[in-house]
């Protein structure tokens, strides 16, 4: 569930050292040692880890202090029980992941159907205003057919007037 990651995390933040360790059981083991203000910190938060680990139980042992211990690190079993455990964690945060998609699949239908409606209005207003443009074209061309047409007949009465012929 990444709960070693977490705690090899938290200790290092609060200068912890020691090791975390899986057993055959299915429990995790911690040796911690550090300041006691920090172990305090280090155990309140071991026991309340993020999800999706959970903490069922924990029992406390004093211990001896071992001189040589300066860091704190991730003891890993067989390589084996290393990838499955890696695998079976990674299936259920997908498998969670995955659940969490299929509720918004509803979500995302409602959308794919708005952005349809959208694009069919969209392409509605773009034709009508195209219309709109080749009316107005329309409209202005006779319009300016009709002007060029009046222009042409005052010019020809002033040139008959002047007694120019054409």
């Amino acid at each position: 569930m990444g709960y070693r990651r977490y705690v090899l995390e938290v200790a290092q933040e609060l200068g912890v050292a020691g090791f975390v360790k899986n057993e055959e059981d299915g429990s995790v083991s911690i040796f911690a040692q550090g300041e006691d203000e920090a172990l305090e910190m280090f155990l309140d938060r071991v026991k309340n880890p993020p999800p999706p680990a959970v903490i069922r139980e924990v029992k406390i042992a004093p211990s001896a202090p071992k001189r040589g211990l300066k860091v704190f690190k991730i003891r890993y079993g067989r390589l084996a029980d290393e990838l499955q455990e890696s695998l079976g964690t990674m299936q259920m945060i997908f498998v969670s992941y995955w659940d969490e998609f299929r509720d918004f699949r509803g979500e995302f239908k409602d959308f794919r159907n708005e952005f349809r409606d959208f694009r069919d209005l969209s392409i509605k207003l773009s034709q009508e205003t195209l219309e709109e443009v080749r009316e107005l074209r329309r409209d202005l061309r006779a319009l300016l057919d009709e002007r060029l047409a009046r222009l042409e007949r005052d010019v020809a009465e002033i040139k008959a007037r002047l007694g120019l012929s054409p």
